[in-house]
């Protein structure tokens, strides 16, 4: 199998939405996404390996784990199992151009290639695709933990080493609640703040 847009558009959703590495993507089952809950499991990856054949193995630094994915996410790889279907006795979602196989990585890397110079973006790498999952899990208000965990990272200071630059500082926490204040404020007719103050501080009116 080449590069068939009907299936690599559902493989880099995988990555864009649930933040996969190219190794997790290739190696997900049919097995591994349940479609009721909303979860992906990630359980292996495909590593490079002998021509012809490829290497299956656990996710980079022991990163096991469930990703929660969208609702758009699910429905887009439910449609890939009806309309194209899985491969082999392991229901393999994608599979190569070689014995029925996942995709090698550096066989997914030339098409991941040729797809984004079509769409006018050869700077774009598809490792680019964890980066911007990331950022608008941070832009969403999600803590370290949390997008350590959906990524994959061992430790939480790997994320804070890529990413601290894009949660809000405390300066800037301090500014959005002292302007959420100020507009809150700025809603309520005076005679009102007067008294809500005065109730908070527990003064009897």
């Amino acid at each position: 199998m080449g590069c068939r847009p009907e299936w690599f558009r559902p493989f880099i959703a995988l990555c864009a939405f649930a933040a996969l590495r190219l190794g997790e993507a290739v190696g997900i089952q049919l097995d591994d996404v349940d479609f009721l809950r909303r979860t992906l499991n990630i359980q292996r990856q495909v590593q490079r390996s002998l021509p012809g054949t490829v290497a299956i193995s656990p996710p980079k630094y022991g990163s096991e784990r469930t990703v929660f994915i969208p609702a758009g996410l699910t429905q887009i790889l439910a449609s890939h199992v009806q309309d194209i279907g899985v491969h082999g006795a392991k229901n393999w979602l994608f599979v190569g151009p070689v014995n029925g196989l996942p995709p090698a990585q550096n066989t997914v890397g030339g098409w991941w290639r040729k797809a984004a110079k079509a769409a006018g973006l050869p700077d774009v790498k598809l490792h680019d695709l964890r980066h911007f999952y990331a950022s608008g899990l941070i832009a969403a208000g999600s803590d370290v933990v949390t997008v350590q965990r959906a990524l994959g990272h061992a430790k939480a200071t790997t994320t804070l080493d890529t990413y601290s630059h894009l949660w809000p500082t405390a300066e800037g926490r301090t500014r959005a609640a002292a302007e959420d204040l100020l507009d809150e404020a700025l809603r309520i007719p005076a005679g009102s703040l007067r008294t809500d103050a005065v109730q908070s501080a527990g003064i009897p009116l």
